[in-house]
């Protein structure tokens, strides 16, 4: 059951990111960006976040606890394998580290909802509009092509395994840190796109 919280937070997330966009987008467009929609876009980064984490979280646990049930479990895991390379499965293949990308592009646009209040609040909402429709882009690109959480009948017996590349602590932690600086990146990007349609570049 894990792996369907995880598939319909995911798609929460992506149907509260797109009226996100479209609030924030559509109230910079009209020139109506008062408080509701900075209120509201603030809030629903914070939340998308929250839901992405909870489905980032449901995946690991079906690695973590070798559910074979789950297509990209059997995989890239196997029961023998040691506790550290079940969990770093979760993100030692394409589905996984593309839902890894998208936790650590929520978690940047919810801590520039909770700490962007210095920035001037047209460009603070439409910096975060922005950053919606890259959320709103990857999670379809997930939803749509690369469910993680897509399941095997009959269950079978063990896992193929984790890319033997993979299993070696240096490798098993490095793409969180290189997604952090990767993705990091698009809050600049946003902000400056948001300083072009402003005409404050």
């Amino acid at each position: 059951m894990t792996p369907e919280i995880g598939h319909f937070a995911l798609i929460l997330a992506f149907a509260i990111a797109i009226a996100q966009a479209l609030a924030l987008l559509g109230g910079a467009a009209t020139g109506n960006a008062d408080e509701r929609f900075t209120s509201f876009g603030r809030r629903a980064s914070l939340i998308v976040f929250g839901l992405t984490l909870i489905s980032f979280l449901s995946l690991m646990n079906a690695f973590g606890h070798s559910d074979f049930s789950v297509i990209n479990v059997y995989e890239n895991s196997h029961s023998a394998k040691p506790f550290i390379y079940k969990l770093t499965g979760t993100w030692g293949n394409h589905e996984g580290s593309m839902l890894l990308w998208v936790l650590i592009l929520t978690l940047f646009s919810g801590v520039l909802a909770a700490q962007g209040r210095a920035a001037p609040r047209e460009l603070l909402n439409l910096t975060l509009g922005i950053q919606s429709l890259i959320i709103v882009a990857f999670i379809a690109f997930i939803l749509f092509t690369s469910n993680p959480f897509e399941r095997l009948f009959p269950t079978p017996a063990d896992g193929t395994g984790l890319n033997p590349l993979l299993q070696d602590p240096g490798l098993a932690i490095h793409p969180p840190f290189l997604y952090l600086g990767y993705v990091g990146f698009s809050i600049p990007f946003s902000f400056a796109v948001a300083a072009l349609i402003l005409g404050k570049a």
